[in-house]
């Protein structure tokens, strides 16, 4: 396991594991159903990836796609590959939204709309609603296996 992912809960925050990449859910909620996903490649550089993890990596898109849209019905869906404090490769995945999302009683907001997402300013979340979260993708999940 890389720090990357110990440092975002897993296996905890573990939504999906595919072959070469792991979607965790963000500890962090930028905006509602954000994301972490993770390359399990002793990788630096998106350019070190393995030829699996480039080939893994349209499905499991998709899917990510597919199942925030079907759990939280975003308007678009930003992929940052920073690797600044966390080296190894991963992308944080984050939907947004133009207006607020209510999810289980609590207002989420798009701090950043319609510009980059504030990472620094994420909705402040507890553990039981982490766990609500993390739940509901799961069950929203949705299985593409064609590239």
């Amino acid at each position: 396991m890389n720090a990357t992912l110990q440092k975002f809960g897993y296996p905890a925050t573990l939504i999906k594991e595919y072959q070469k990449w792991v979607v965790v859910l963000r500890p962090q909620q930028v905006t509602l159903g954000s994301l972490v996903l993770i390359c399990q490649d002793v990788a630096s550089a998106f350019s070190q990836i393995s030829p699996e993890a480039f080939a893994e990596l349209p499905c499991a898109i998709r899917e990510i796609e597919a199942s925030v849209s079907e759990a939280f019905s975003y308007e678009k869906i930003n992929y940052l590959m920073l690797m600044m404090v966390d080296p190894d490769v991963h992308f944080h995945v984050i939907p947004r939204y133009g207006t607020e999302h209510t999810f289980c009683h609590q207002q989420f907001f798009d701090h950043g709309w319609p510009g980059p997402p504030l990472l620094k300013n994420p909705n402040e979340t507890s553990q039981d609603m982490i766990q609500k979260i993390l739940t509901h993708l799961k069950k929203s999940w949705v299985h593409k296996t064609k590239l």
